[in-house]
């Protein structure tokens, strides 16, 4: 069981700021520092109670007169794939994830401004610098590893290591009851591999094998396209005024 960290944290409050994701909406967010030899603890527990993480912080929306954000999180115990989801598997057979620490790379850094320029050319991310991208990924004191995912080659079978060009990325802290996924991307020009699920699926699977019951998958929000495919991966729960609640 997750200890307490010793030290209560700080929260701040940011200001109103156009919603990104409801029209006509505004969000603020409370925030805390993931910092210091409890900030795996803390992010833990965090996490648990419906918070977010980039870099070094710790957020979830404080909005006063919308609560459509809701925390997701997988069982990935009890999870079972649908026939879509397992031909998304079989397309993607030929894939190998493998775990690194936290370091950024100029290889990753092109793939991610790819993804961006395709997927998201005017949203938040859209101007960040190699700099940016670095403090993402590199900006953390909790337990978080970059998955790269590329081809199996002929060498594969020996290392456990795909070979080629990288085609996918997850950013993923690593959790006493879970893994978190904090930001993941891919080539846009697979997009006929469906990765975005791939990526999902294979965590379930990495949480299943070491025996953690969930996968983190942030804020579903009801109304939003763009979060559609959140729903998708059941059973799950969604964090609400009781606590954590199966959903559906």
């Amino acid at each position: 069981m997750t200890q307490q960290p010793t030290q209560s944290p700080q929260f701040f409050l940011t200001a109103p700021s156009p919603c990104p994701y409801l029209e006509g909406q505004y969000e603020r967010k409370v925030f805390t520092h993931l910092v210091g030899d409890k900030a795996s603890e803390l992010n833990d527990l965090l996490t648990q109670g419906g918070f977010r993480r980039s870099q070094n912080i710790a957020y979830r929306p404080a909005c006063e007169t919308c609560r459509a954000c809701v925390s997701v999180r997988i069982l990935a115990q009890e999870f079972s794939p649908t026939r879509n989801m397992k031909r998304v598997m079989k397309r993607n057979a030929d894939l190998i994830g493998t775990a690194h620490a936290a370091q950024p790379s100029s290889e990753q850094y092109s793939l991610f401004r790819a993804y961006l320029n395709a997927r998201h050319r005017r949203g938040g991310m859209s101007d960040m610098t190699v700099l940016d991208y670095a403090m993402m990924v590199e900006d953390t004191h909790v337990d978080t590893r970059v998955i790269e995912y590329r081809r199996r080659g002929p060498d594969s079978f020996v290392t456990g290591r795909g070979e080629g060009p990288l085609i996918a990325v997850a950013l993923t802290d690593e959790m006493a009851d879970g893994l978190s996924m904090v930001y993941s991307f891919y080539d846009p020009a697979l997009e006929e591999r469906s990765l975005g699920t791939f990526m999902i699926l294979d965590h379930i699977r990495r949480a299943a094998a070491a025996g953690l019951p969930h996968v983190y998958l942030g804020y579903w929000v009801n109304g939003a396209r763009k979060m559609a495919y959140k729903v998708r991966f059941r059973p799950q729960e969604h964090l609400g005024p009781n606590g954590w609640e199966r959903f559906g």
